[in-house]
């Protein structure tokens, strides 16, 4: 029997592999920078958690989420409501008033396949934790764009909304729902529960046609106090002196219930119609509803497969070296024992070192070796074992030199080429 992945899964080959990994340290880099603390939760949490924290009517918690266990457990769909929860179960707030945390995880959802959309799918993301000043929108914000532009994707726009609070949105939301009423037979099923349910949701549809009903509905943003346009004013002047390119959407929501305020995406035009690559927004009343005291945050997810499809279309070149420093060849038997003992003397250095496992010619190990593009070769014999010295061939410009059959010196010689090379550029 032949199996096969599931559906909406893929595999990540060592090519792939390597590229992730490139891309995760440059992550990690920016939010040191940013003073970003890794925090990994649970595969796996209280389905309840889900959907106290992203809302019933949403469309990961009514059709997308996979829940085992008679319904007790949930993988996760998403990872703010994880973290909040080891925030507060580890009394997090405890070591500062304010916490900064991101996150590189994999989560599911049953979603319907398409270009940059699984349903095990891969994403990093941050939350800012314990304060509501108008610049920790403004940080948040100018992380995301901080990630993109390490790798130079340039055909992205930032989207920026504010959705204000609750009390805010609820004489809204009557207003939102009887113009909607005399569009009902217009509306799709899962729009209709959200009329009753939550009428903001339907802001976020996608279907073509209630967009078009939604051109010329009420607009959120009319109804919101003048403290919060205030706010969010601010928060604009800020992105424009810090040259973040940004467009006001009034129409913008995010798809968890959880957002207040602040809301924004980051959209690329290289993704079809899921164009969204990081997405965002504040949730001052996430950390009370899951028993904490009144906490401000706001933080963003970014999808690293939708990520890793722009960095491809832009043609970034990744710098990271995945070659081998050396190759180590061999005549015989008790070369290869040899050899093999400075193989492993050499790793434990720090040098990335390949030798053969299949007792192959010296032609076929050396064919091997140009192969895998490694940078420095050497061949072991019985001459080589009984003088103490081996030729170091660069299989890069075909020169050679004598060199002692010692780890020391061969490491040595290596690291300094490296080292060099890097410098200058030239490797």
């Amino acid at each position: 029997m032949k199996f096969q992945k599931p559906k909406g899964t893929y595999d990540i080959l060592p090519d792939d592999s390597a590229k992730r990994n490139f891309l995760y340290q440059k992550i990690r880099t920016v939010c040191n920078n940013f003073n970003y603390s890794e925090i990994l939760t649970p595969a796996f949490e209280k389905t309840e958690l889900f959907r106290r924290g992203i809302g019933e009517t949403s469309d990961i918690v009514s059709k997308e989420m996979y829940s085992f266990n008679n319904d007790e457990f949930t993988l996760r769909p998403e990872l703010t409501a994880g973290v909040i929860r080891a925030y507060l179960e580890n009394n997090l707030y405890n070591i500062s008033p304010i916490t900064k945390l991101f996150y590189i995880a994999n989560m599911f959802r049953r979603e319907r396949p398409q270009a940059g959309r699984f349903r095990e799918f891969w994403q990093f993301g941050i939350e800012l934790i314990g304060s509501n000043d108008v610049h920790s929108d403004a940080e948040v914000i100018c992380l995301g764009v901080q990630l993109l532009n390490e790798f130079g994707l340039l055909n992205v726009t930032t989207k920026i909304n504010s959705i204000g609070s609750p009390a805010e949105r609820s004489k809204y939301l009557e207003i939102l729902k009887q113009y909607l009423i005399s569009y009902k037979s217009d509306l799709s099923e899962i729009s209709l529960i959200r009329l009753e349910k939550n009428p903001l949701r339907i802001l976020d549809t996608k279907d073509s046609r209630e967009l078009e009903i939604l051109s010329s509905a009420p607009v959120l943003y009319d109804y919101l106090s003048t403290d919060t346009k205030r706010r969010f004013e601010k928060l604009l002047a800020i992105l424009d002196n810090l040259n973040v390119r940004f467009e006001t959407d009034y129409r913008l929501v995010r798809g968890f219930d959880y957002y207040t305020d602040t809301a924004f995406e980051i959209h690329s035009g290289e993704l079809g119609a899921q164009n969204s690559v990081l997405g965002g927004g504040r949730y001052n009343n996430l950390i009370e509803q899951f028993g904490g005291k009144p906490t401000p945050a706001i933080g963003f997810g970014l999808g690293i497969e939708r990520l890793l499809i722009m960095i491809g279309k832009s043609n970034y070149k990744f710098s990271q070296k995945n070659n081998p420093d050396l190759y180590i060849g061999y005549t015989d038997e008790t070369a290869q024992n040899f050899a093999f003992g400075i193989a492993i003397k050499l790793r434990i250095s720090g040098l990335k070192v390949e030798i053969d496992f299949l007792n192959r010619s010296v032609k076929s190990q050396l064919k091997e070796a140009n192969r895998l593009n490694v940078t420095f070769s050497i061949v072991i014999g019985e001459n080589e074992i009984n003088s103490g010295f081996v030729e170091l061939k660069n299989m890069h410009d075909g020169k050679s030199l004598k060199i002692k059959l010692s780890p020391n010196e061969i490491y040595n010689f290596i690291s300094k080429y490296e080292n060099e090379t890097s410098t200058t550029g030239n490797a």
